[in-house]
């Protein structure tokens, strides 16, 4: 297995990746602070909830895997060379299993709080099956030859393909409603911040190891960075551009109130005036 060329190159990709880990973790708590405020999920699309689960699931099973199995690791450095460096950090195995676990709050979230009359869409279920029967398939075709990189990587691909379409249904959501309210920006920006120091983290092993190895050969990595970003703009824009927060409508009472002079005149003290 290789080692660091450079120590201070060594120190800059796990700084980056602590931060990565923090910034993606402390991601997911603004908006269960913000549906337990509120008391409701309205505005949060659970389409984008279950299939992030999915998501990251599969992540946390090839993370897992490919961080603690020596098995899984020999048949790494066999296919790429035992030159490289295992493309798992601790810091990927720390988020994964946070990310299921408030993924997992927020979904109770969704249960018992106010969804007004939002559900998960049926084709939102037919993907999450369809995805967990492909995976089911692939393990017993893996199991007779022990091919467990290889089934890895279809776990790889599935939370890449479930990162590229998990934030479709959130980001269609909000340009029908034309409105960001009870979705989280603060969720947004930690996860951009999250994305663009874990493609940095990766540039940084590749520049030591003097081999664009740990791109490709993590190609769930690369990707997760770089939709993950691609998709934190759209939002962005949309809650700071397209769909501004609106300012609080004032109640028609208050309206009514505020519209009233403070001093009203008396009918009384102008009697001429009663019959003009």
């Amino acid at each position: 297995m290789a080692s660091w060329n450079s120590i201070p190159l060594e120190i800059t990709y796990e700084t980056l990746g602590w931060i990565s880990f923090i910034s993606w973790s402390v991601s997911f708590y603004p908006q269960v602070i913000l549906n337990f405020r509120r008391k409701s999920v309205i505005g949060l699309n659970f389409d984008f909830v279950v299939l992030n689960l999915t998501k990251h699931s599969s992540y946390l099973i090839y993370n897992v895997c490919l961080y603690f199995s020596p098995a899984i690791q020999k048949q790494y450095f066999q296919k790429y060379g035992y030159d490289q460096m295992i493309p798992v950090a601790a810091n990927d195995v720390a988020f994964s299993i946070h990310a299921v676990l408030l993924t997992e709050i927020t979904l109770l979230q969704i249960a018992i709080y106010e969804r007004g009359v939002q559900k998960v869409s049926k084709t939102s279920l037919t993907i999450v099956s369809a995805v967990w029967l492909t995976a089911a398939v692939c393990f017993f075709v893996a199991l007779p030859s022990h091919s467990w990189l290889w089934l890895l990587n279809i776990f790889n691909s599935i939370q890449v393909f479930m990162t590229l379409v998990k934030y479709i249904p959130q980001a269609v959501m909000n340009f029908r409603r034309k409105s960001t309210d009870g979705f989280s920006i603060g969720n947004i920006l930690l996860d951009f911040v999250g994305g663009c120091t874990n493609y940095t983290q990766m540039i940084v092993q590749s520049i030591d190891q003097n081999s664009w190895v740990n791109f490709y050969g993590n190609i769930g990595k690369t990707l997760l960075s770089l939709v993950s970003v691609f998709f934190d703009i759209i939002f962005m824009c949309q809650h700071y551009l397209l769909y501004p927060a609106k300012k609080a409508v004032i109640a028609p009472k208050l309206k009514k109130d505020v519209s009233d002079p403070l001093l009203k005149s008396s009918d009384s003290d102008h009697p001429e005036l009663e019959n003009v």
